[in-house]
């Protein structure tokens, strides 16, 4: 059990810690925060700088905590949040196979996640070896419900800057125009 416990969270943190450090730093083939922001933005995911930051950090920092088995329930609701956060955003509408852009992988990592926080991040990881392991169903739970509700209670706390409105084109026939065509 020692060994199943530490592969399966080791291969979720890592799998988190990957997805954040594309997003953030353009590691692992990824696009760096600024691409990722742009792409974000054009799925309506606004603004995307700061969504994109935000998601990234959420999959660093929760996948290295939960690679690490150090502070696990947050780990576990930092990448539940995002999950919840790419399904509700992203895949939702997509069904469930990832093979149509689903959610099913989504589910599948929180699943995992809500598992380990249920769990404990087992006897080789340093909440054991630091003694702060907490585990069993209502840290489960908590985690899940920090989870669903971290990303709105983020959005609340740190709201979007009102969008600019867009500069309207100037007309062909604006006097500007036609005194810059006749100079």
């Amino acid at each position: 059990m020692k060994l199943g416990l530490t592969a399966l969270r080791a291969t979720v943190g890592a799998i988190f810690f990957a997805h954040g450090a594309q997003k953030l730093f353009g590691w692992f083939g990824g696009y760096g925060l600024d691409a990722t922001a742009q792409a974000f933005d054009g799925m309506g995911l606004r603004p995307g700088k700061r969504k994109a930051l935000l998601a990234g950090a959420a999959e660093a920092g929760g996948g290295a905590l939960l690679g690490l088995g150090l502070l696990t329930p947050v780990g576990t609701a930092a990448v539940i949040g995002v999950m919840n956060e790419a399904v509700r955003t992203v895949h939702w509408d997509k069904g469930f196979f990832s093979t149509n852009g689903g959610y099913e992988f989504n589910l599948m990592l929180s699943a995992a996640a809500f598992a380990l926080a249920d769990h404990g991040p087992g006897p080789w990881s340093l909440d054991e070896k630091l003694g702060i392991g907490a585990k069993g169903p209502l840290v489960a739970l908590a985690a899940l419900g920090a989870g669903i509700a971290g990303p709105q209670l983020v959005d609340t706390i740190w709201p979007a800057p009102p969008e600019e409105p867009a500069a309207a084109p100037v007309p062909e026939s604006a006097p500007e125009a036609e005194t810059a065509a006749t100079a």
